[in-house]
């Protein structure tokens, strides 16, 4: 099987222990993370061959960070070395009532300096069939959109299958901002991810009967927000995870896959969670193994809410489960009893 590219940026996060709020904190946990990195290490464990494409400083924090990927089997032999700073997040898990938090240091990151000329596309995607990325990655500004525009033109050149998780978030750009660059992006988008808020925030195709913050979601409206984006930038497959949120401490988790004129939903799942962060991109992750594997549709989408739903219970972002564990839950399991 041929090779999976992503590429995003890579960022250190830091956290409080535990559920530590960031003001309370005399220390914080350090790993790293990024929505197409994450992806990256969640197709590495299910045994793809997936490289991941970024740029991180050159220094020692630069290598600790490559090093990170290269101990769960992502390929790096494509991330540049440059720049002075690596991006750094900080996230205070919610409990509760209590929403967790995300907080941003990435300006002037070396990723978010990149130039055209540091990704030759045709060497990159030499060996792939499947590149990915999100809309986390245009919303860094400066030379990056044209350089995601570049990146997408040669892979549907080459013939590669293009992903994306919509991924917006607020604090990086506006709505208005994202519907315009997205929208130049997405024409070239096989398969589209998203979550349940989206296409409302990045396009304002919102699904009927739907309120996210009383946790009332319509699965036929989201049918029709499927059909929606499908319709109008060409994708073939779409993908939306559902999630009604009880508490921050529990959520309902389900999802759905649209292709062909059809809509598979899986099972919901109730999840006690560990570390929400890092949920839609074990989502993603696992939507592209099954794709790629060939399953069928419904067991496309079960497959990757179960993988996801097991996300839910990993500390940090990285998804480290195997694929027979995903199957287990997946097939039924899930009553938590301890494996001997």
């Amino acid at each position: 099987m041929s090779k999976v590219i992503t590429f995003g940026e890579i960022m250190l996060r830091l956290n409080p222990e535990g559920y530590r709020r960031i003001v309370q904190a005399d220390r914080f946990e350090a790993s790293y993370a990024g929505g197409e990195a994450n992806v990256a290490v969640s197709l590495a464990q299910y045994g793809n061959d997936v490289s991941f494409v970024s740029a991180v400083p050159a220094h020692e924090v630069g290598q600790a960070c490559v090093n990170s990927l290269r101990r769960y089997g992502v390929g790096t032999e494509f991330i540049v070395r440059a720049g002075d700073r690596l991006g750094i997040y900080y996230v205070e898990k919610g409990a509760s009532q209590r929403s967790s938090k995300v907080i941003y240091d990435r300006a002037y990151s070396s990723f978010s300096m990149s130039k055209k000329d540091d990704y030759d596309w045709e060497t990159i995607f030499a060996d792939a069939d499947w590149f990915h990325w999100t809309g986390i990655t245009p919303a860094l500004g400066g030379g990056i959109p044209e350089i995601c525009l570049d990146a997408c033109r040669a892979a549907k050149k080459m013939g590669l299958t293009v992903s994306c998780d919509l991924n917006y978030r607020k604090k990086l750009w506006t709505r208005e901002r994202a519907g315009e660059v997205m929208s130049g992006l997405m024409p070239y988008v096989d398969v589209c991810i998203a979550n349940e808020e989206d296409a409302a925030d990045v396009f304002g195709i919102r699904a009927e009967n739907t309120d996210v913050e009383s946790g009332r979601l319509s699965k036929q409206g989201y049918v029709s927000v499927a059909e929606q984006l499908a319709g109008r930038f060409g994708c073939k497959k779409v993908a939306i995870t559902l999630r009604s949120s009880v508490s921050a401490t529990v959520n309902r988790w389900n999802g759905m896959l649209w292709a062909d004129g059809n809509a598979c939903f899986s099972r919901e799942y109730e999840i006690h969670i560990v570390d929400r962060v890092g949920g839609g991109d074990s989502f993603g992750g696992a939507l592209i193994h099954a794709i790629r594997k060939g399953m069928d549709q419904q067991a496309v989408i079960d497959y990757a809410v179960a993988a996801s739903c097991l996300k839910h219970t990993i500390e940090q972002d990285y998804n480290l489960v195997s694929e027979a564990e995903v199957n287990a839950l997946a097939e039924g399991g899930g009553s938590g009893r301890v494996q001997r």
